[in-house]
């Protein structure tokens, strides 16, 4: 006999089980246990998941870190043994425990401390799972140095190789833990996983199937094989050296030259794993189990190495290789743990051949549907399928998987009946009955084939129904795949725009794409945020479907041909800034403002003497036309920069004298009116509000207007008492007129401009306040003045949407003119001091309910009048000062205890659209 091929295992090689001292006989619940509780976890977090913090993490780190490392430990020393003819002691035993105590212990102070978020947790848990890899590896070394020499000693490098790649990605991901910057990060998360997936396990697996694979396949080893495993190993070390090194220190294409050469070591090992393979292909469920996951590690590493080799940035390059973490932990990982452990435990539990076949016939029950589900199901998954096919497939992919927990008590269960109940002796005609017993094991390999096939077609069927499920309960499928809703009949490029958005915060980030019409579109969408579920739909029906923290997904939109909004379609989240938008550059604009003027230019004569300009509206209204409204990019939450400066809320006490002259110069300034939100505005001296003019009952003010604007204006001073016929009449641009008018009462009044459309010119910044105090108006400690409007957002830079003003549908309600300010730059004040808060509603449309959070106000005074005084007799207090369009009044409080007081307006949608501040009382 050729020395290089060795006669079927069985006769051969060491089997597990076989020639074993009594040390390593029995139960053993340290070595048994684990694999069951961590993939019992698994299935826990998997069904709770949508709900649980670091959900994706979870799921990756108990199958890999929790059952994988477990059943790596345990059987790479006993292949070892079994290899080295070197039989474990008592004392060996004792050191197994305690390094497998030391992982698993090790193993759930990390999730422990990754699920509360203690990085000290996170920190001695690792040091634990290190130590108990070292302390494995550096045991095999020694067990190495005093056993003989072995034909297959290569199997035992591989182990000692994974052993070293463990701690380094363990250091890898404390570091993650710790937290780093967002470049470093990803670096630091492809370099993680690539050592962990492609080190500790790969190694692990490839060297361990060099001996297993055809003792599994009941086979002759390959000629070549042990040799192939020495000449491959070093290739494989060193291409993992280059990944980790180009990931820390490089592009993502250095790391794929590694990729290239991992896939190189992979494929000198693969040609005695095939040939076995095709000498006696896989019939069972163990070694079907261990093809379907070699093959997916090839299909892995070929992805990965591509998307290193084309992507520009890590960020790129990890948003896509985490994509593929899934697949190589279920298709690979979770695949190869089960199927190797449906062959092993029978030949484990022992009993005798009746018994390892009445066990195998439990591990390999449903073997073709759990085969062709798991494995099709995940393909699909990686598809650009519908949320709705992406969450059925999943979960019968973990139904498949699941399905191995509960035959592994059938398996032994029927180990021990078949124990119990040995069969008869043979006796009589011995050759007879042999070939009895194999015409009928024949026809029952028949029948399991027939079997087998009936299986797989349910299970294609399965993974076929759920897809049909999923599309009719997603109702984008049809358009995510015929992408008619997006390309308006725009010729296709051939070219793809993959984009990554990250979602955290209550926004996009970015909050718009450019695409070129005619490109297809990807989105790369990850949930960023610590705390809550985000999900992206775009206006034509695209839906990523909802991803808890941490979770991530790709949302093939389709060829573009014209612009798409999008937004967060979680309750509250789309009114709180999280929009997005697609720009189909190159192509004509389908976005349209509305056709408003028309009716503008009709109603300009309604009034005489209150006359629009029809033409300079028409054109601003023009330029509104066929551009997205600056609403698409309204973050409520985003910091509006360093350069921000809150306007001064502080209300300076009224000057003296009884006549008070001002110059209003009408202006048309671009400004921001919330982060990232700038408009095109109409004011008063460069403000909105304008100026706040302060006078007592008796005070004549004198306001000059100047209209330095591009159109006609006005003037309306609630606080007179007049005609309104020449004081308030619109002049042309360049034009100026002379306002005078007497106090005759006391109160916080409006003005405005008294243009047509009035609406418009309200919504568009033209408002501010007089405010004529009451006699005898108590000193207070401080005083603040807040004048709440709308805002009805044109194009970034534009103008006034007027059809939102005629529809009623503010993008925004704010004090002081910008979107939540005081947020940015809250109040002061202080504990015991008196504060008095003026408050005018200028609408143009919408009431107010003003209420400082925490406070009671103890004077209220409305329109010209009290509603309640300090020494009221029922001891009574405020919570809301209620306005309606054009109301004001003020209301005092003092703070009683130090803290940070929210103020809105208590129609809440307003308070969440930008209607909030904060005031900071200290003590």
């Amino acid at each position: 006999m050729n020395p290089q091929i060795s006669s079927p295992g069985p006769r051969n090689l060491p089997r597990p089980g076989q020639n074993e001292p009594t040390a390593a006989r029995g139960r053993w619940l340290i070595r048994d246990i684990p694999v069951v509780f961590w993939l019992v976890f698994l299935l826990i977090i998997i069904a709770a998941h949508p709900g649980l913090p670091v959900a994706r993490w979870l799921m990756i780190h108990l199958l890999v870190l929790g059952a994988v490392s477990h059943s790596i430990l345990v059987w790479s020393k006993h292949f070892a043994e079994a290899l080295l003819h070197t039989p474990s002691t008592d004392a060996d035993r004792k050191g197994q425990s305690s390094r497998l105590i030391l992982l698993n212990a090790g193993t759930l102070i990390v999730i422990i401390g990754m699920v509360v978020d203690v990085w000290a947790l996170v920190l001695i848990g690792a040091i634990a799972v290190a130590t108990a890899v070292v302390w494995h590896g550096l045991t095999l070394w020694v067990q190495s140095r005093t056993a003989l020499a072995s034909r297959f000693a290569s199997t035992l490098h591989y182990y000692l190789s994974a052993a070293v790649m463990l701690p380094i990605g363990v250091a890898l991901g404390v570091i993650l833990a710790f937290g780093v910057g967002s470049e470093w990060h990803a670096r630091l998360v492809a370099a993680h996983a690539l050592i962990n997936l492609l080190g500790w396990i790969g190694l692990t697996v490839i060297g361990t199937l060099v001996t297993l694979w055809p003792t599994m396949l009941r086979t002759k080893i390959v000629p070549g094989a042990e040799v192939a495993a020495r000449r491959a190993l070093p290739i494989l070390v060193g291409a993992l050296a280059i990944a980790l090194a180009g990931a820390l220190l490089s592009h993502p294409w250095a790391a794929g030259i590694g990729l290239l050469g991992y896939l190189c070591g992979v494929g000198l090992i693969a040609r005695p794993f095939v040939l076995a393979a095709l000498a006696k292909p896989p019939r069972e469920y163990p070694t079907f189990s261990v093809a379907a996951a070699m093959v997916w590690l090839a299909i892995c590493l070929i992805a990965t190495t591509w998307v290193f080799f084309t992507s520009a940035t890590w960020a790129e390059a990890t948003q896509g290789f985490t994509w593929l973490v899934p697949a190589l932990a279920a298709g690979f990982a979770a695949q190869v743990l089960f199927g190797a452990l449906s062959y092993l435990l029978p030949v484990v539990l022992g009993g005798g051949p009746a018994a390892v076949r009445a066990t195998n016939t439990e591990f390999a029950r449903f073997g073709a549907l759990r085969i062709t589900i798991i494995n099709l199901g995940l393909a699909i998954c990686l598809l650009p399928v519908p949320s709705w096919v992406r969450v059925l497939c999943s979960g019968l992919v973990a139904l498949g998987l699941a399905a191995f927990l509960p035959l592994i008590f059938r398996g032994i269960r029927a180990s021990r009946r078949a124990k119990k109940n040995p069969p008869e002796p043979v006796t009589g005609n011995r050759k007879a009955q042999v070939r009895a017993t194999k015409e009928e094991r024949a026809a029952q390999q028949k029948q399991e084939n027939r079997n087998s096939l009936g299986l797989a077609a349910a299970g294609v069927a399965a993974v076929l129904f759920a897809v049909a499920g999923g599309v009719a309960l997603d109702p984008s499928a049809t358009t995510a795949i015929n992408a008619s809703s997006t390309s308006a009949g725009v010729a296709a490029t051939g070219e793809t725009t993959r984009v990554s958005v990250e979602a955290k915060d209550m926004r996009f980030t970015p909050a718009s794409v450019d695409v070129p019409a005619g490109n297809r579109l990807i989105i790369d969408l990850k949930n960023t945020d610590d705390e809550d579920v985000h999900d992206l739909v775009l206006a034509d029906g695209h839906d990523s479907g909802r991803l808890a923290p941490g979770e991530s997904t790709s949302l093939d939109v389709g060829i573009i041909g014209s612009d798409i909004d999008g937004w967060c379609s979680i309750a509250g989240h789309k009114q709180m800034g999280m929009v997005f938008t697609v720009n189909a550059t190159g192509a004509a604009a389908t976005r349209d403002a509305g056709d408003n003027d028309a009716a503008d230019g009709g109603s300009a004569d309604a009034m005489p003497g209150m006359d629009h300009d029809s033409a300079q509206s028409t054109g601003d209204d023009a330029a509104n036309e066929g551009t997205a409204s600056a609403a698409s990019g309204l973050d409520f939450m985003a910091d509006p920069g360093k350069d921000f400066s809150a306007q001064d809320a502080e209300l300076p006490p009224a000057p003296g004298g009884t006549t008070h002259k001002e110059i209003f110069t009408v202006t048309e300034v671009e400004q921001m009116v919330a982060a990232n939100v700038r408009q095109k505005l109409w004011l008063f001296n460069d403000t909105m509000p304008g100026p706040t003019l302060r006078g007592k009952v008796g005070d004549v003010f004198e306001i000059t207007l100047v209209n330095d604007g591009s159109m006609g204006h006005s003037i309306d001073f609630h606080a007179g008492e007049l005609a309104p016929d020449k004081p308030m009449r619109t002049i042309a641009p360049g034009k100026s007129l002379t306002y005078t008018f007497k106090a005759t009462h006391s109160g916080i009044w409006m003005y405005h401009c008294a243009t047509m459309p009035m609406s418009s010119h309200i919504a568009n910044g033209m408002f501010g306040a007089v405010i004529i105090d009451p006699p005898e108006l108590p000193a207070v400690d401080k005083e603040f003045v807040f004048v709440q409007s709308e805002l009805y957002l044109g194009p970034q830079g534009g103008v006034v949407d007027s059809e939102k003003v005629r529809r009623e549908e503010p993008d925004a309600v704010v004090f002081n003119g910008f979107a939540n300010q005081y947020d940015h730059e809250p109040l002061t004040a202080h504990v015991g001091e008196r504060v008095r808060i003026w408050v005018l509603n200028v609408g143009p449309n919408r009431s107010s309910a003003f209420h400082i959070i925490g406070g009671q106000f103890d004077t209220v005074y409305k329109e010209g009048a009290y509603l309640l005084r300090p020494d009221n007799s029922e001891k009574g207090a405020s919570q809301t000062l209620d306005l309606e369009a054009a109301q004001g009044g003020f209301v005092e409080l003092e703070f009683a205890e130090a803290g940070h007081y929210p103020f809105v307006s208590h129609k809440m949608v307003d308070a969440e659209r930008g209607a909030h501040g904060m005031v900071d009382v200290s003590k």
